[in-house]
């Protein structure tokens, strides 16, 4: 009916995926046109074009049910379409949905069958609509025990999103705590989990630093010890000067409300993206292109 070279003819003309042109021919019967016309109408082609597209804005979203929580992060390219009421309702079922389901992949997430369509069909029929790139980058599900509390905030509008997980406490001080995560980016919870090629950097940064102050090598491995104490402050949750009161550290704040911080997951949109810098009226001339 069709041959490999055909989808291959297929792919270069609409930018869509192998699979997606494989299934277009199957549809048409081979015929190019008719082909290259059922991925206009799912959306395909149209979405494939923006597959090169950065898409470095978005939002988190949290969602606890019972002993349930996710947390993900869903991107755009713009903040505009961030706001946007068809994307947030798709953010919104995706966190219900993952919630529902036993997912241990973004793969297995997407390839997802939910009714008549798989949920790669959705994001591509949005992307279709929007007119952006949208792209589901990340989720974490987290189960917690009966004598545990979810802790959950969001800042900015959704584009910072804490879960944390706390023993033996008040759902209250756990969400103090999850909105000292948002604030103040804590990269682990204890020094014992730092990874030791961010502490061993550290720790030579710190050393030259203090060499370049003059001082011999000797007297500036000593001085690593005493500086290094300050860096685990900066970033150990649990040694972190509590944000809604600086005389005592978070550690201190959760002890003297008889809990112990079990887990925290923190997600920012768009860290660790490369967003591509072009000026405001080259934007609009690439918007109006295409």
């Amino acid at each position: 009916m069709f041959k490999a070279s055909d989808v291959k003819e297929l792919r270069e003309k609409t930018g869509a995926g192998m699979l997606d042109c494989k299934k277009a021919l199957e549809e048409t019967e081979g015929n190019m046109e008719k082909a290259i016309d059922w991925l206009r109408e799912k959306g395909i082609s149209k979405a494939a074009k923006k597959e090169g597209r950065v898409a470095a804005e978005g939002l988190c979203q949290i969602v606890t049910d019972g002993n349930k929580a996710v947390i993900l992060e869903i991107n755009s390219e713009t903040d505009f379409v961030a706001k946007n009421e068809e994307f947030t309702k798709f953010v919104d079922y995706m966190a219900n949905l993952i919630l529902e389901q036993d997912f241990k992949s973004n793969e297995e997430v997407l390839n997802y069958q939910d009714g008549s369509e798989t949920v790669n069909d959705k994001l591509v029929s949005i992307i279709s609509k929007i007119g952006e790139k949208i792209s589901f980058r990340r989720f974490a599900k987290v189960i917690k025990n009966d004598n545990e509390e979810f802790g959950t905030y969001k800042h900015m509008g959704g584009r910072i999103g804490s879960l944390v997980v706390l023993q033996g406490t008040t759902q209250e001080v756990a969400k103090d705590v999850a909105m000292h995560v948002a604030a103040m980016n804590p990269t682990s919870i204890t020094r014992d989990e730092v990874p030791e090629e961010m502490l061993e950097r550290e720790k030579h940064v710190i050393k030259e630093q203090v060499m370049q102050e003059g001082k011999p090598a000797d007297i500036a491995e000593k001085m690593v010890a005493g500086r290094i104490n300050k860096f685990y402050k900066e970033i150990c949750l649990e040694e972190q000067a509590f944000v809604k009161d600086s005389s005592i550290t978070v550690s201190d704040y959760v002890k003297n409300n008889g809990g112990k911080i079990v887990s925290m997951i923190r997600f920012e949109v768009g860290e660790g993206i490369e967003k591509k810098e072009e000026d405001f009226a080259q934007e609009v001339m690439n918007q109006i292109k295409g």
